[in-house]
Order: structure tokens, then sequence, then C-alpha cells
């Protein structure tokens, strides 16, 4: 009896031991997480790997968020999802079975970059467990970051990246103590020291936002590999800049595989060419000029024709300093209201879809609906293709 309890007790111990490394790892994650962010992850229940397939298509849910461009203001992105009733006071997910769609440009023109991308990842895992769901799309920016293409970082953004940086390292550290634990990859391995004119202080900085961003590295690889480029949701599309029929025909699924598989280190340092140019899924603009008479609506019809059941685009991408509007008959929605303070500090907005009720803003501009009320009628202004009361999405006011 004694011989049989202490070999129960030497198994148990083994067992433990065998289990260190993967506790310590954890830790030393969780430990880098917090040092970033200031947060705590939800567990995940069944985290994302290159292998698992990417869903473009979802049903209609009974209530629809989309989210604009956040551009690294992390203050507005909590702003928004407070208009849309999805966190409470201590920003914790109480938007229940909504689903939200947040359209891409998370990144540049900002300094809470990776503050965003944590607490979106954080508002992901509460919704699920609520029966909702928030799905992140990859914008323009977000392809040029990834490309090496910082044109728009600010230097607040290269000091958060610094400190991501710092973190990251001493994490590295920690794990090559722990002999059970494979070495840890080098994230700078093969970036140089310097940069053709970039001035020396920034050079470390650079060097950190590549080792982050570049196709599978530690940040790419784990928030934004896991976005989608194109997404149906009921007869909504959601792209950031916009869709042409050629884009279509390539294939949807096969757009959204290849981009993440790009973002994951498998598909070489260039984006896919749908990526690139006027005329990308995340560059184009042909639907979402702020005056309506320069959409091209004839384009856009035989682009939503080629989709079963789509009724409209959702757009991100050009700002819209009137707000989140329509236009071609509410088949095209902009709603990139330029709020971050790297663009024009616009007040949020969003824009909520009932499964019966049809489209409406919520927004926190008075200003907004005294617009909508002046246009809405037969003395309307041409050429502002504003969201109209009886057509399309009905504004309501509320407090942020």
């Amino acid at each position: 009896m004694e011989n049989s309890t202490g070999q129960q007790q030497n198994q148990s111990s083994s067992a433990t031991c065998e289990n260190l490394p993967s506790l310590l790892s954890s830790f030393v994650d969780t430990f880098v997480d917090f040092s970033v962010s200031g947060l705590f992850l939800p567990e995940q229940k069944q985290p994302q790997t290159p292998q698992n397939p990417l869903q473009t298509h979802y049903p209609a849910p009974d209530r629809l968020i989309a989210i604009g461009d956040l551009h690294g203001d992390l203050e507005k992105s909590k702003q928004a999802f407070r208009l849309a009733g999805l966190i409470d006071g201590s920003d914790r997910w109480c938007g229940g079975s909504t689903t939200v769609v947040q359209i891409g440009d998370v990144v540049d023109r900002g300094g809470d970059e990776l503050k965003i991308l944590y607490f979106l990842e954080k508002l992901k895992r509460e919704a699920v467990k609520s029966g909702g769901q928030l799905i992140t799309l990859n914008g323009n920016h977000e392809i040029m970051n990834v490309e090496g293409d910082f044109r728009y970082v600010t230097k607040k953004g290269l000091d958060e990246f610094d400190v991501w940086g710092f973190w990251y390292g001493v994490g590295n550290k920690m794990k090559s103590l722990c002999h059970g634990l494979e070495k840890p990859k080098d994230p700078f391995q093969g970036i140089p020291l310097s940069f053709g004119g970039v001035p020396e202080k920034f050079c470390h900085s650079i060097r950190t936002r590549i080792a982050a961003l570049r196709p599978d590295g530690p940040i790419s690889r784990r928030f934004l590999a896991t976005n989608l480029t194109v997404l149906v949701v009921g007869d909504s599309v959601f792209v950031h800049g916009g869709l042409l029929k050629k884009h279509v025909d390539y294939g949807l699924e096969r757009i959204n595989e290849e981009v993440r598989d790009w973002i994951n280190g498998l598909n070489g340092r260039r984006s896919p060419d749908y990526c690139r140019g006027r005329n990308a899924v995340v560059w184009l603009r042909k639907f979402s000029d702020e005056l309506a008479k320069n959409c091209d609506c004839s384009l856009l019809e035989h682009v939503l024709a080629t989709i079963p059941g789509a009724k409209r685009m959702i757009m991100g991408h050009t700002i819209q300093e009137i707000g989140i509007n329509g236009a071609c008959d509410n088949r095209a929605i902009r709603i990139d209201v330029g709020m971050s303070k790297g663009c024009i500090n616009g007040l949020p907005e969003v824009l909520e879809i009932h499964r019966n009720s049809g489209l409406r803003v919520l927004t926190s501009n008075l200003l907004y609906q005294n617009k909508n009320k002046s246009y809405a009628g037969a003395e309307r202004k041409e050429g502002l293709g504003l969201l109209i009361p009886e057509n399309g999405p009905r504004p309501v006011e509320v407090k942020a």
C-alpha cells in the first residue's frame, strides 16, 4: 500500500515537473502582456492557428455594429464602443450577443496602437463568452506596416513599440533560462542596424517596429494574421477600401486566406497585388468620396450583384467630415469619421444594423441630427450623400 502511494506521488510530481516549462512560458507571456498593455487577457477557448480556416460569411445577427478607423487613439476607441453600449465603465464587454465589425486602420497616426490591439483582443475573448463576437479587418495601414512602410508612424507610436521591445526581450531571456523550453527566436534576426535617411536616434525604434510587425513578427502574427480583409455579414459587405468585380471573381475567401498566410510569413515580404495600388481592396476610393456625385454607383451596383444577397458595401479609409453617411441610395455606407486625434479629432460615431428595423447611426454629435433633418426633404443639398431617414439609417443622439 505504501509503495503504491509512493508511486502515485512520484508520478504526480513527475507530471508537475513536466508541465513546468509550459506553465513558465504562460506566466512570462502574461507578464509581458501586462507590462506592455496594462491588461490581463482572458483565457482563450480555442487559440487561432495558421491552419484554422477563416470564416468570410456570417449570418445576419439580431444586432450588428460597425466601427470605423481608430488610428492609435485608445480613448476615442473606447468612446466608440461605449456609444454602442458594448463596454461598461470598467471597459468590460457588456454587448451580449452583438456582432461588432471594426473596419481596420488601428495602427499609425497615434501613440496607442498596441494598447488598442490588446484592448480589441480582450474584447474578442470576452464577447465570445457572452455569445457575441468582435471581428476585425485589415486596413491599408496594417498592410503598410507589415511591409515596413512607416510613413504615418508618430514618435509616440515608436516609443510604444520600444516599450514592447524591452519587455518582449526580458520575457525571452526568462524563457531561455528554462531547459525544458525551446530557445526563443530572435525577432531582430536579419534586420540591419541602420537605415539610409533615418536619423541614428530613431534606428533602434525602427528596428523594433520592423521586428514586431514584419511577416511572422510577434505582433503581426498574434494580432493581424487573425484579421479578415473582406467580410460578409448577412446582406452587408465589409471592406476597408472597396471591392471591384475582379476581387469578387478572384474569391473573397481566397483573399482572406492569402493575406493571412502572407502576414504569417508564408508568402514572401510583399503583400498580394490586390492589397497594393489605388484599386486595391484596402486603398480603393471609388465609392467613398464625400461628394456622392463622385461615387461610381453603377460600378458598385454591378459589384454587389456578384455577391449573393448583398445589399450594401460598408467601408472606412476615407474620412467623412459630415459623419457616417451613405451614397448610391445607401448602397455605399462610409463609416470613417476621422475620430482619432491624429486625424481630424472627429466625434465618435458608429453604425447600427438591426435585423428587423434597419440601419441607424449612433452619434454624440447633435449637429449631425440637424444636418440630416435639414436635408431629409426635397430641398436637401445635391451631392451630399447623407443618410435619409425614410430610406436609410436614422441618426440617434447618444451621449458618449
